[in-house]
C-alpha cells in the first residue's frame, strides 16, 4: 500500500488498510488506503499474477458500504469530509461528495425516501447531521450522488446508522457524544416521516447495570428483521449488556447481560 497521498503527493512509506471489502462484480477485493486516500481494486482471478487498479478517492478512507444494488460501493474519507463513490461493475471511481463533518457510515442504510427514491444515509463524528444522498443513476438521475436531505440527530459522536429492508425505522448512535445522557442512548426516525424528528430510547437505562461509561453502538438486526440488538459498552472491568428492542413497537424486548460479554460491539447473524 505504499505510494504517494492523492492531494499532497507525498511519499507515505507505511499508509494502514482501512476496509477490504468483496466485489459482487468481479473477482476483486476493494482496498481502501487510508493516509494515501486511494481505493485499490485487486484482481485475484490469478492469484500469482495480481492486477490491481488504483483510484484517486481522498485521504483517510476508512469504512463503507453498498447501495441496495450491490454495484455501488460508497465509502467515507473522514478527515476529508468526503463520501466516495464506486462503480465496481465499470471499475471507477463515481463522484465524491462533500459531507460534513467526520463521516462515519459504518455500512451506511439504504432505504427508499418517500421523496428521493433510493438513498444510502451516513451520521457523522463531527456534528449531529445524518446527510441522505441518492444512489438510483437510472431511476432518479436528477437526484444520483447528491446530497438529497440532511437530518438531525442527538449530536455528534455518532459510530453507526441502520436500518432493514423490513423495517421503516431509521436507528442512529452517538456513543462518542460527550453528553452521557446522549451516549447512553440512540435516536429513531421514522423514514415515512422523516421530517417528524425522532425519538430517543434510553437503551443504557434499560440495561441497568450500574457503574460505567455504558455507551450504546453498532444497531444491527437480527436475520429477520424484527429485532435490533444494541451493545451497551462498558470498561473491561465492568457489567456490559446487549439489549434487544422489537422494532415495530420500539420497546424493550431483553437483555443480555452475561459476564462473558466483555466490551461487545458489532454483532453478526449466521446461518
Amino acid at each position: 500500500t505504499r505510494g504517494m497521498t492523492v492531494d499532497t503527493q507525498e511519499y507515505h512509506p507505511e499508509p494502514r488498510v482501512a476496509a477490504i471489502v468483496g466485489s459482487h462484480q468481479h473477482p476483486e477485493f476493494i482496498v481502501n488506503v487510508k493516509e494515501t486516500g486511494r481505493i485499490l481494486l485487486v484482481d485475484y482471478s490469478d492469484i500469482d499474477n495480481l492486477k490491481i487498479t488504483t483510484l484517486d478517492a481522498a485521504r483517510f478512507l476508512h469504512d463503507g458500504g453498498w447501495d441496495v444494488t450491490k454495484r455501488y460501493f460508497l465509502t467515507a474519507a473522514n478527515q476529508s469530509d468526503k463520501i466516495a463513490v464506486v462503480d465496481s461493475k465499470d471499475q471507477r471511481m463515481v463522484s465524491l461528495i462533500d459531507v460534513d463533518k467526520i463521516p462515519h457510515p459504518g455500512r451506511g442504510a439504504n432505504f427508499v425516501h418517500p421523496d428521493y427514491g433510493p438513498v444510502w444515509g451516513t451520521s457523522a463524528l463531527g456534528n449531529d447531521k445524518i446527510t441522505l444522498i441518492g444512489t438510483d443513476p437510472e431511476g432518479h438521475a436528477d437526484h444520483a450522488w447528491k446530497v438529497v436531505e440532511v437530518l438531525h440527530g442527538q449530536g455528534g459522536g455518532s459510530l453507526f446508522i441502520k436500518t432493514h429492508p423490513k423495517s421503516r425505522n431509521l436507528w442512529v448512535d452517538t456513543p462518542l457524544n460527550p453528553d452521557e445522557k446522549v451516549a447512553q442512548s440512540v435516536a429513531v426516525f421514522d423514514i415515512d416521516d422523516l421530517d417528524g424528528g425522532f425519538e430517543v430510547l434510553p437503551i443504557a437505562e434499560w440495561a441497568n447495570l450500574g457503574e460505567g461509561p455504558k455507551r450504546v453502538v453498532q444497531p444491527e438486526y437480527n436475520a429477520a428483521g424484527d429485532e435490533v440488538w444494541f451493545s451497551v459498552w462498558n470498561g473491561k472491568d465492568q457489567r456490559s449488556a446487549i439489549v434487544v428492542v422489537d422494532d415495530k413497537t420500539r420497546k424493550l424486548k431483553a437483555v443480555l447481560d452475561d459476564a462473558r460479554l466483555i466490551t461487545p460491539t458489532g454483532k453478526f447473524n449466521e446461518g
